[in-house]
């Protein structure tokens, strides 16, 4: 069983930046895609980025697109969520989890998920 342990999250003003990390326990982390996904309070789990399992591929939310950058270092087992020009919008509490196979913006298919990291963006 893969634990996963967010961090990075605090208050940031609208246009800061901040950087989410997530490390993960065991020794297939590079096997698995990992995705980023966000909750405001509310609302439902929403899809954020998503990275395959070697990192050559990437994808957004439209609504990060372009301001939000995921990354990861197989040799840390840590992916990481750099977020710019964050928007008051933005804030929420943010999750990293495991991708099981063909994962792609779905809740339902990432298997394993850490307890989040609160990011609160003041306008």
């Amino acid at each position: 069983q893969v634990q996963l342990v967010e961090s990075g999250g605090g208050l940031v003003q609208a246009g800061g930046s901040l950087r989410l990390s997530c490390a993960a326990s065991g020794r297939t982390f590079s096997t698995y895609a990992m995705g980023w996904f966000r909750q405001a309070p509310g609302k439902e789990r929403e899809f954020v980025a998503r990275i395959s399992w070697g990192g050559a591929n990437t994808y957004y939310a439209d609504s990060v697109k372009g301001r939000f950058t995921i990354s990861r270092d197989n040799a840390k087992n840590t992916v990481y969520l750099q977020m710019n020009s964050l928007k008051p919008e933005d804030t929420a509490v943010y999750y990293c989890a495991r991708g099981a196979r063909g994962a792609g913006i779905l809740p339902s298919e990432y298997d394993s998920w850490g307890q989040g990291t609160q990011v609160t963006v003041s306008s």
